[in-house]
């Protein structure tokens, strides 16, 4: 039992210096994109689907925030006036037609590809056909838009200029006040620190137990 013992300490510091390592990888990376969101009175709802897919009604305000995140659970939302009323008071209805508010916020310099800068944030008011979707609404406001292959909003006005929801890593943790963060792997799969950690110390321990019933023996 002494052997057990004198291994139990070496046990604990592997355990917490491989889950430290892996949660501090883990909580460094995320993904440089453009997000969608929803306005739902007061508040922004991340949207469940893409803006070539939702069609919003006359009246709707939509937004989109350019910024680093690991996850749609810790994106950054549009900030600023987010008021139908308001971005939409200068186009009057029309038949045949309806209107959608957007908010486009290119995000903080922190997020910025290297070498770009972003513009400043700016709200327009989208008179588009009754069928239009929010990509449509967007596109007839503030283009050149950019998509990748896979349909993937790359670019808004022309920004970045380059890269499309490439992958960066950083030194602090991905998180959001008040959020719990998602921890994975860079390759998308659960953090590797806990399995490892757990299976080494279930190996050390083993490896003790049978020095001691060697020594007994």
């Amino acid at each position: 039992m002494t052997a057990v013992r004198r291994a139990v300490p070496v046990l604990l510091a592997a355990l917490a210096l491989l889950l430290g390592t892996g949660a501090g990888q883990a909580a460094a990376t995320g993904y440089r994109y453009w997000s969608f969101w929803e306005r739902s009175g007061d508040h922004w709802t991340y949207a469940t689907q893409g803006p070539s897919l939702a069609r919003p009604d006359d009246g709707a305000v939509e937004g989109f925030r350019f910024s680093v995140s690991a996850d749609s659970g810790d994106a950054s939302k549009p900030r600023g006036t987010a008021d139908f009323a308001t971005i939409c008071s200068g186009t009057a209805a029309e038949a045949g037609t309806k209107r959608v508010a957007l908010v486009i916020d290119f995000g903080v310099p922190a997020d910025a590809p290297s070498g770009e800068t972003p513009p400043a944030r700016r709200t327009a008011c989208a008179r588009v056909a009754p069928s239009a979707s929010a990509a449509e609404a967007l596109a007839a406001v503030a283009k050149p838009l950019r998509y990748d292959t896979n349909a993937l909003l790359c670019a808004i006005s022309g920004y970045p200029r380059k890269g499309c929801g490439e992958q960066v890593s950083g030194s602090a943790p991905l998180t959001t006040p008040g959020r719990t963060e998602n921890r994975t792997s860079s390759s998308g799969g659960p953090s590797l620190g806990l399995p490892i950690g757990a299976g080494v110390v279930v190996l050390l321990a083993g490896a003790a137990v049978w020095q001691s019933r060697r020594r007994r023996g």
